[in-house]
């Protein structure tokens, strides 16, 4: 925790002193914030849960109540200063959120009008009062030159402040300095296979605490742990898509199982260091599922259960070991914006548990 601290107060002075550096994109109060303080678990409250609300263009904060109590993106599908487009991940650094605007490709999201689709391609460092304090990638550009991605589908905040950033259009996984330089990289820019130091739309990346970095290499249906020299030291998934589909996820757990999110399989797995499944929960056996609900995202919460991000069954759930429902924000394969409503979501954390994810202690 003490190495956490650090790096924040290290932002906090880099971020007074360095204006001119910031992509700093307005400096009113965002229309898309929504602090709430009045209310008993407002912002950044533990317990609370960080949601990326995909295709309603925004990152929630809701209590146990399901009340809204921060958020940012203002449901434009046009990337700017107080929007978000197709937000696949999101997680709270102390009172800051890092936040990973994908954009929505062409055909997936009704509400985004152009035929190509609609980028963002932006990793945003974004206060509690909506403004963007830091960014890698610029609105609405794809690319792979300096401070350009293509589709960036999660970014995770490690310990020394940079950032490991999943670029997934450009088939790569870069750790990035707050001063937008790229310090690693596993993965050739723009080129897809399953060779050495090759992915295919790769859709996470954590670092782990050996020092290696934990993939989730999406259309390889495989995870493979690598080390910083790009070899390969683990993999579960050989390509057969009965064993792993659509590897949207994968978390090291403290165990030294690994929680995968099987989208194509609509399941979640837990897997053994050995490739045996010890746990898995199906979410489209549900009464009122979608035939093919693609579940994004799983993380392991410190009292056992199981945070889903459900995709297309428009909730994110919590479940128990035996597979109990216990809270769900969200109605079962209903879309909206309204309350308890979602759309599509991708990404959910509980604020203060972020058992099996980077850093372990946080």
């Amino acid at each position: 925790m003490g190495t956490i601290k650090k790096v924040l107060a290290s932002w906090r002075i880099w971020l007074s002193g360095s204006m001119t550096v910031l992509l700093l994109l307005g400096s009113s109060l965002s229309v898309s914030a929504s602090p709430a303080s009045d209310r008993d678990h407002g912002f950044n409250h533990p317990g609370n849960i960080l949601i990326a609300d995909q295709f309603n263009n925004r990152v929630i904060e809701v209590d146990q109540n399901h009340h809204v109590v921060w958020q940012f993106g203002n449901g434009s599908n046009v990337a700017g200063p107080h929007s978000v487009v197709g937000v696949n991940d999101a997680e709270r650094v102390d009172d800051l959120t890092l936040i990973a605007g994908t954009g929505t490709p062409a055909g997936a999201d009704p509400s985004c009008p152009d035929p190509n689709g609609c980028p963002d391609n932006r990793v945003m460092l974004v206060d509690r009062s909506g403004k963007i304090v830091w960014q890698y990638g610029k609105a609405g550009v794809t690319g792979s030159g300096h401070n350009e991605l293509s589709a960036p589908v999660q970014a995770t905040a490690l310990p020394n402040g940079d950032f490991l950033i999943t670029d997934q259009g450009n088939q790569r996984v870069i750790e990035v300095t707050k001063h937008h330089k790229i310090v690693w990289q596993y993965g050739l820019t723009g080129v897809s296979g399953s060779g050495f130091n090759q992915l295919n739309n790769p859709n996470s990346a954590e670092a782990l605490a050996n020092g290696n970095i934990l993939i989730a290499d999406e259309s390889n249906n495989r995870v493979i742990e690598v080390t910083r020299h790009h070899d390969m030291v683990w993999q579960y998934g050989t390509g057969d898509p009965s064993i792993l589909n659509g590897a949207a996820f994968a978390s090291r757990l403290p165990n030294g199982d690994t929680l995968i999110s099987d989208a194509g399989n609509n399941r979640i797995v837990e897997v053994s260091k050995a490739g045996s499944v010890v746990w898995l929960y199906v979410t489209n056996m549900r009464p009122g599922s979608m035939d093919n609900p693609a579940p994004t995202r799983a993380v392991r919460l410190r009292n056992g259960n199981t945070l889903i991000s459900d995709q297309f069954n428009h909730q994110v759930i919590e479940v128990t070991p035996g597979g109990k429902i216990v809270w769900s924000q969200g109605a079962i394969a209903v879309s909206g914006n309204g309350f308890n409503q979602l759309d599509a979501p991708y990404d959910a954390k509980v604020i203060g548990d972020y058992t099996g994810l980077t850093p372990p202690e946080r």
